[in-house]
């Protein structure tokens, strides 16, 4: 197996870890550890499907002109020879898993969101430590593939009422944080109240609709403010304006976007209140 396709930010490390490299049952495992933001550019691989991951993080992927994000228990998938771009905040690790075969829930797919479970994690996790069983990885590569499946139903078709309804939109809007839906709608769309989805996220989140949304968007900012200008950004991340973006930046992490590369090595995160695992970003 070999890997092209140069990255538009350079990692602080890359190791691989490759196991029956050259047969169609090998695997590729590529670590990456960012300082700065990381960026996978617009490239094509021929002869590899792709998977990429973090655990730590929220990426940022883009097939075409459809964007996407994706939490640590989410994967983006890639077809071989389709075009996509992956991004990464600073100070993450990113592991690039390579395949000849596609994984069976996700035939069809030519690039797009999946989910991963706990046990295939830790497997590409173990996969990638000095000193591993090159005889246990077929099991590995099996099990890791058995733990891909497509995206659980949008939000909207989920059933009506219960707990839960405000991480049935935090799902959605993690995968989107542009999506410009307000919370009246959101309410009527899983047929409960406004007040019955407020106090949902009260209760899950420790916060209201709108804060958590502006703490998304702005974490998934930090994954594209590296190689995009802050006009792009702040579109594709939901604001309305550049200027209300900024002032948004501004209060949250104390320096406006454009400051923020010089500032990558000190902690810009949000605060410290954890999401639930399928939306942390």
């Amino acid at each position: 197996m070999t890997v092209t396709g140069p990255t538009t930010a350079d990692p602080a490390s890359c190791d691989e870890f490759g196991y029956g490299l050259g047969h169609p049952d090998g695997i590729l495992v590529l670590r990456y550890r960012s300082v700065t933001r990381l960026a996978f550019g617009e490239n094509r691989q021929d002869f590899l499907h792709q998977l990429y991951w973090s655990p730590d993080g929220l990426l940022s992927a883009r097939h075409g002109r459809h964007s996407t994000f994706v939490g640590p228990d989410e994967v983006f998938w890639v077809h071989r020879a389709v075009t996509h771009e992956v991004h990464a905040a600073d100070r993450q690790s990113v592991y690039r898993i390579c395949l000849r075969e596609v994984p069976t829930a996700l035939a069809g797919l030519r690039a797009g969101a999946a989910t991963i479970d706990a046990d295939a994690a830790r497997l590409v996790l173990a996969l990638t430590e000095r000193g591993y069983d090159e005889r246990d990885a077929p099991h590995a590569r099996s099990r890791i593939m058995a733990g891909l499946t497509p995206l659980a139903r949008p939000a909207d078709d989920r059933p009506a009422g219960g707990p839960g309804v405000a991480v049935a939109v935090a799902t959605a809007l993690a995968h989107d944080p542009g999506d410009a839906t307000g919370l009246a709608e959101w309410a009527e769309r899983l047929h409960v109240s406004v007040k019955t989805l407020q106090r949902d996220f009260d209760r899950e989140f420790g916060m209201s609709y709108s804060q958590w949304r502006t703490r998304l968007r702005l974490r998934a900012s930090l994954a594209l403010l590296e190689t995009r200008p802050v006009g792009e950004v702040a579109r594709r991340i939901g604001y309305a304006s550049p200027s209300a973006f900024i002032s948004a930046f501004a209060r949250e992490y104390g320096c406006t976007p454009g400051r923020a590369a010089a500032l990558r090595r000190t902690d810009l995160s949000p605060p410290s209140r954890p999401l639930p695992a399928a939306t942390r970003p």
